[in-house]
């Protein structure tokens, strides 16, 4: 099997989700026919050999991103323009997934970055609470309700072909130091490099974009 296909598999067959607090809900969106058609025409266009891959995650899909595609940190408008794969959802973007695709870009190609990266989340499905994405670690019960769930998630990625020398939190706040610690009680990666979210870069340092976007493609040689 090449990596998309198993990658394809993860996705269909997640562990079932833990029950999490009443004021929280899931973003599952492999519930919808189209989202899963799209996720498998990307991981078989993108992902089509069965060497190893290095991990880069995220912290949970949004709503507007994975949260319709099915594709961490690639938006409908994104997956239809950049990545070649047509689809009915309502075209808008996402910030996260702009910066990520301008760093793909920097880095030589699309083929070319996911035949060496997989990006993903810690945790492969996301969260609302009032209609709103929100993050496993926003709320200390919800993270340590979906802790087991990450963990477990994280062993099936593993599995897929991933290197296990170093990985990458996109975060290097709160998601970087939830990953070290379950990291440091599982030992899932020998190394893990923290490099700063792509929304907090758009919203806050987007006049730094292109001295940040240098400094992470130079973090990436590490895996090398």
């Amino acid at each position: 099997m090449t990596f998309g296909d198993k990658l394809i598999q993860f996705y269909k067959k997640l562990p079932p989700k833990v029950n999490i607090p009443k004021s929280f809900e899931w973003i599952d969106p492999f519930t919808n026919p189209e989202t899963v058609q799209c996720m498998e025409t990307f991981y078989k266009k993108y992902y089509d050999s069965s060497h190893q891959r290095t991990g880069i995650f995220g912290i949970n899909p949004g709503r507007f991103g994975a949260g319709v595609t099915g594709v961490p940190f690639t938006d409908p408008k994104i997956l239809e323009e950049k990545c070649g794969i047509k689809n009915n959802f309502h075209k808008r973007h996402e910030l996260s997934a702009i910066f990520i695709y301008d760093w793909i870009q920097q880095y030589g190609s699309i083929e070319s970055f996911y035949q060496s990266f997989f990006i993903s989340s810690l945790c492969p499905l996301g969260f609302l609470t009032k209609g709103i994405n929100c993050n496993y670690y926003d709320d200390k019960q919800l993270q340590k309700k979906v802790k087991p769930y990450i963990i477990q998630s994280m062993w099936k990625q593993i599995e897929l072909g991933l290197n296990r020398k170093i990985a990458y939190s996109l975060g290097k706040g709160k998601n970087y130091q939830f990953f070290k610690s379950i990291n440091d009680e599982e030992g899932f990666f020998d190394e893990l490099v923290a490099l700063p979210h792509p929304r907090w870069i758009m919203q806050y340092r987007r006049k730094s974009k292109d001295e940040i976007l240098e400094n992470m493609l130079d973090k990436l040689v590490l895996s090398q």
